[in-house]
């Protein structure tokens, strides 16, 4: 009998070591999906895809939250009952071993909710942009203070590249000068080939 790991985190700059500290380790065998939006049906998701082929009987798989499991409350329900059918045992952080019967019960309750709040996340976070839209509009600054919705321009495109044509310097050395990542001052000089303006992002 196999103890596995299944692990997703939706962007490139989130770890997995957070998930790993908070599971019961080590585990005979992890699987990984890094950088994988939760909007992505499970079975598209190549480590997800790949775990129901390794797990046999007897196996228990360890995730860390009940939404790791699906995309929505219908794909997670989807998902733990093959897995169940299989006679792996699911063990969710926070809640311990699930099984059969009550076990996909308490499943289908708490992806509803974790749907829910996504829910609720998504209508507040819309709601937060409108109000800053109007202020912005009507004031010249959002509600936040803020002169535009994006993130503020790390420094001034025009001076980042007449300060790399003086110098002849590479991107490396240009972004150290100026404290950018070298993708900015690469979309700044490039912005300046295509002649077209920057979007703003620092």
């Amino acid at each position: 009998m196999s103890r596995v790991a299944f692990y997703r985190v939706s962007t490139h700059d989130q770890s997995m070591d957070a998930q790993r500290a908070m599971m019961d380790g080590p585990f005979d065998r992890e699987f990984l999906d890094h950088a994988i939006s939760g909007s992505t049906m499970a079975q598209h998701r190549p480590g997800f895809s790949a775990m129901p082929e390794y797990v046999r009987e007897g196996d228990t798989l360890y995730v860390y939250a009940v939404d790791r499991l699906g995309r929505d409350a219908i794909d997670v329900q989807t998902n733990v009952r093959a897995l169940l059918s299989k006679g792996v045992i699911l063990h969710v952080r926070g809640l311990g071993p699930i099984g059969r019967g009550v076990g996909e019960l308490i499943i289908a309750v708490l992806a509803q909710m974790a749907a829910m709040e996504r829910d609720r996340i998504k209508e507040r976070t819309e709601a937060g942009r409108r109000v800053a839209i109007r202020s912005l509009q009507q004031f010249g600054k959002t509600h936040r203070g803020k002169e535009s919705l994006g993130r503020p321009r790390a420094c001034d495109p025009a001076e980042v590249r007449e300060w790399r044509a003086a110098n002849n310097a590479s991107v490396a050395i240009t972004s150290r000068h100026f404290g950018i990542s070298a993708s900015t001052v690469k979309r700044y000089c490039r912005c300046k080939e295509q002649g077209s303006a920057p979007d703003g992002r620092g």
